[in-house]
C-alpha cells in the first residue's frame, strides 16, 4: 500500500468520525442538561453581540463604507454562528482523552495496514455496574482477537485493568470495559452471609470487576480448582462447601493429611474419608445412590433431580465429594500393585459420577497444586467445565485451564485471586470456619 493510499483511507476515516463526533454531540445535548446550558449561553452571546456590533466594530466610523462594513459584519457573525455551533457540537460529541488514547493504542502496536489505530468514539459509565467504564472504539478493521491477544498491552497503554471486551453495534464497535489500573481488587475480601444465593443451589465464589462470580451446580455440576501453596485454593473449597452445607446438600470429604486442612467442625456435619479403603467404600456408596436415582428418574420421567423432586415432594439433597489435594488420592507413583488396582477403581468411581453425576444431583469439586498432567485422569478432567485457579505457574495453569493465563495474570504474592477458564478474574472470599 502506497503512502497516497493511506492518506486518503486516513483521511476518509476523519472525515467519517468527523461526522460520528457532530452526531454524538446532538444525542448529548439532547440528554445532558449542562450541554444545553453551554449551547445555549453560546447562542446567547452571539445573539447580544449581532444586538450590539455597531458598538462593539464601531461601523460607523468607516463613514460612506459603513452599511457595507456593517454587512460583512452581519456575514461575518452569521458564519462564525454556525461555525462555532457545529465546532461546539463536535467538541462534545468528542470523548475527553481520544487523542491521547488513539496515540497510546498506536505505539503498541495496534494498528491496521493501513497504520490506523483505533478511534474512541465513547467513554461513559456502565449502567449496570458504576464501578465500570465503557470504552467503544470503532475498530478500524482489527478483529477482536487480535485486541484479547494484546489485551496486557492494552491495559499498560490506557493504564486500565480490563474486565471484558466485546462486539458491539453489529461488530462496527468494540465495547472494552474496565476500570482504572488503581482500582485494582482489594486485598482481602471477607465473606458475609448476606452474600448467600437465594437461588437453588447457586454458590458463589468472590468478586470480579463485572460483580460477584457464582457457579450452578444444577447446570455446572463439577469444579476443579488449582493453585500453588498459599494461593487460597483450600480457602475457596472450604467456602464452596460451606455454602452447599447450608444449601441443604450432603458433604463427603476426602482428607489424607490427618485432618489437618479440616478440624473438628467439620467432621461434625460431613462425612470424612481418611484412608483409601474407606475413600473406595464412601464412593461406591456415592455410585449407588446415582444407580438409584437414575432408575427412580426413569420411572418418573424427570429429567434431572430438581424436577424428581417438585414431581414427587420427597426432596432428595444433593451430593457433594471434595478433595482438597486430588494428587493424594490418585497418584500412583512409587505404589504396590495391590494399591494400584485400589487406585484404579476409586479413579473409575470418579469418573463415573464425573460423567453421570448432573442430572442425579451428586457432584465432584477437586482441588489439586500438583502441576502433572497424570494426575487427573481425561475422563475426569474433561468432564470438570467449571474451572479455577489460582497464583500458579505455567504448567499447573496448562492443566487447569488449558492455558498459561493464571501465570501470566495472577500476581505471584497474590492470594485468594483466581481466574475462571473462561478468562473471568475475581479475588474469592475469605471464610472463617468458626461461621461454619
Amino acid at each position: 500500500m502506497t503512502t497516497t493510499n493511506r492518506d486518503d483511507i486516513n483521511r476518509r476515516t476523519e472525515n467519517r468520525h468527523l461526522l460520528r463526533r457532530l452526531c454524538a454531540g446532538v444525542d448529548s445535548v439532547k440528554t445532558v442538561p449542562i450541554m444545553r446550558l453551554l449551547l445555549a449561553v453560546f447562542l446567547a452571546a452571539m445573539a447580544l453581540l449581532w444586538v450590539f456590533r455597531g458598538a462593539v466594530f464601531v461601523t460607523d466610523a468607516f463613514g460612506p463604507l459603513a452599511k457595507l462594513f456593517d454587512a460583512l459584519v452581519q456575514i461575518l457573525l452569521a458564519v462564525c454562528t454556525v461555525v462555532g455551533f457545529i465546532a461546539i457540537l463536535i467538541i462534545m460529541g468528542t470523548p475527553w482523552g481520544s487523542k491521547r488514547a488513539r496515540e497510546d493504542l498506536q505505539k503498541i502496536g495496534l494498528i491496521n495496514h493501513a497504520g490506523e489505530a483505533p478511534i474512541l468514539v465513547s467513554k461513559k459509565q456502565d449502567k449496570n455496574n458504576p464501578r465500570l467504564t465503557v470504552w467503544e472504539f470503532d475498530p478500524c478493521g482489527i478483529p477482536l482477537q487480535e485486541w484479547e491477544d494484546k489485551q496486557a498491552r492494552i491495559e499498560t497503554a490506557l493504564n486500565i485493568i480490563i474486565a471484558k471486551m466485546v462486539w458491539g453495534a453489529g461488530r462496527k464497535i468494540i465495547r472494552v470495559y474496565a476500570v482504572p489500573a488503581e482500582s485494582d481488587f482489594p486485598a482481602l475480601l471477607r465473606w458475609n452471609d448476606k452474600f448467600l444465593s437465594a437461588d437453588n443451589f447457586v454458590l458463589v465464589l468472590g468478586e470480579s470487576l463485572l460483580g460477584p462470580v457464582t457457579v450452578n451446580l444444577a447446570h455446572i455440576p463439577h469444579i476443579l480448582l488449582g493453585g500453588s501453596t498459599g494461593s487460597g485454593k483450600s480457602v475457596l473449597l472450604k467456602l464452596l462447601l460451606m455454602q452447599a452445607l447450608r444449601k441443604g446438600a450432603e458433604i463427603y470429604i476426602a482428607d489424607f493429611k490427618g485432618g489437618v486442612d479440616f478440624p473438628k467442625v467439620w467432621h461434625k456435619k460431613c462425612r470424612m474419608c481418611f484412608t483409601e479403603a474407606d475413600l473406595l467404600y464412601t464412593l461406591n456408596q456415592l455410585v449407588a445412590v446415582l444407580e438409584y436415582r437414575k432408575s427412580r428418574l426413569a420411572e418418573t420421567g424427570c429429567p434431572d433431580l430438581d424436577a424428581y423432586n417438585r414431581a414427587t415432594g420427597e426432596n432428595l439433597p444433593r451430593l457433594v465429594f471434595a478433595c482438597d489435594e486430588v494428587a493424594e488420592v490418585l497418584d500412583r507413583t512409587g505404589r504396590s500393585k495391590e494399591d494400584k488396582e485400589l487406585l484404579g477403581q476409586i479413579e473409575n468411581r470418579l469418573a463415573t459420577i464425573a460423567r453421570q453425576g448432573r442430572a442425579f444431583g451428586i457432584h465432584l469439586i477437586l482441588a489439586t497444586q500438583r502441576p502433572d498432567a497424570t494426575i487427573i485422569p481425561g475422563q475426569i478432567r474433561n468432564n470438570m467445565d467449571f474451572r479455577a485457579c489460582g497464583r500458579a505457574d505455567s504448567v499447573l495453569s496448562q492443566i487447569i485451564l488449558d492455558n498459561t493465563s493464571a501465570a501470566e495474570q495472577i500476581p505471584k504474592d497474590a492470594r485468594g485471586r483466581f481466574i475462571l477458564h473462561d478468562g473471568t478474574i475475581f479475588q474469592g472470599y475469605l471464610f472463617d470456619e468458626g461461621q461454619l
